[in-house]
């Protein structure tokens, strides 16, 4: 069953994140030898706060089969870059996790000179017996981690107003409201690969995309390799007949698949410097290049 289907007859007054949580906490307490009663005496210092590295391939894959049962979207982003953790001490069973990622595309709300700024908070989930303010904390202390140890100072997150999202953690923890004009407007859904969900028109450009348009025009893989630069082709050396027949395969495969109209996301930030001046500096710089975006207020109303 793909995403969309799980929630799109989805009638409940809560978003489908918390949906999950319900499905999940009978399993989830008998797992970790937990009462109802006794989960709910729990508190946020009763968890450890972790950054994992991407070189832990065990904690890695742990907190992507965490992502898989309990983030509504059941799935990593294309390109994560920060993992964290929350657990609980006494037993060291994962209770929640926060992964970044690099922006699909970059905000500029702190100028163009500026994008190098920004981290992408991709995904986000608390198992379901955990205090109800424990995902608030893992954020928090994500974004300060982030901004002790790198040089990210802004920090972007969705909410997806089709699973009845309206960023309510976000809200929490004081985030900026930068209003509902983010996202894709259609999304895709490639009927002979049924795993991948729906996703954006984004993902007809991945990396991984190109080198399988490349194949089917005959292109090699070395050939291939040395005209592409981290991410994307380097349109700039590719001969133009090659362009335009890897264009072709690219509208080809687009056109192989079904496609639905989305409604745009909310999208909130947080800015944050290492001192009170750089955070104050920054926030000056926020309200003097989008004064319109200042001071805008929380949405309310959950759904479409």
């Amino acid at each position: 069953m793909n995403v969309h289907d799980r929630f799109k007859d989805f009638g409940k007054q809560h978003c489908w994140q918390y949906e999950v949580r319900l499905q999940n906490l009978a399993e989830d307490l008998e797992e970790a030898s937990l009462t109802e009663e006794a989960a709910g005496q729990l508190r946020t210092s009763d968890f450890d706060f972790a950054y994992v590295d991407k070189t832990d391939k065990d904690q890695c894959d742990e907190i992507k089969r965490f992502i898989e049962r309990h983030e509504w979207l059941g799935k990593l982003p294309a390109r994560p870059t920060e993992r964290f953790t929350a657990r609980l001490r006494d037993s060291q069973t994962l209770a929640g996790v926060v992964v970044m990622a690099t922006p699909n595309a970059f905000s500029h709300i702190l100028g163009k000179e500026n994008k190098s700024l920004e981290k992408l908070i991709s995904r986000g989930a608390s198992i379901s017996w955990a205090p109800k303010n424990l995902g608030s904390w893992l954020i928090m202390n994500s974004v300060k981690w982030m901004v002790r140890n790198t040089g990210y100072r802004m920090f972007t997150a969705y909410s997806d107003p089709e699973a009845k999202e309206l960023g309510t953690i976000y809200q929490a923890c004081n985030f900026i409201y930068l209003g509902q004009t983010s996202g894709t407007s259609k999304q895709y859904f490639d009927p002979n690969n049924e795993s991948d969900g729906w996703f954006s028109d984004r993902d007809f450009r991945k990396k991984s995309k190109y080198r399988k348009y490349a194949e089917n025009i005959g292109i090699d893989k070395v050939q291939w390799k040395q005209w592409m630069k981290k991410y994307s082709p380097n349109w700039d050396i590719i001969p133009a007949e090659i362009k335009t027949k890897i264009k072709a395969e690219e509208k080809k495969y687009r056109d192989s698949c079904l496609s639905r109209p989305v409604p745009s996301k909310h999208k909130y930030c947080y800015i944050l410097g290492r001192t009170k001046s750089e955070t104050k500096q920054l926030h000056n710089l926020f309200k003097e290049l989008n004064p319109k975006l200042y001071n805008l207020p929380y949405p309310r109303s959950r759904g479409q």
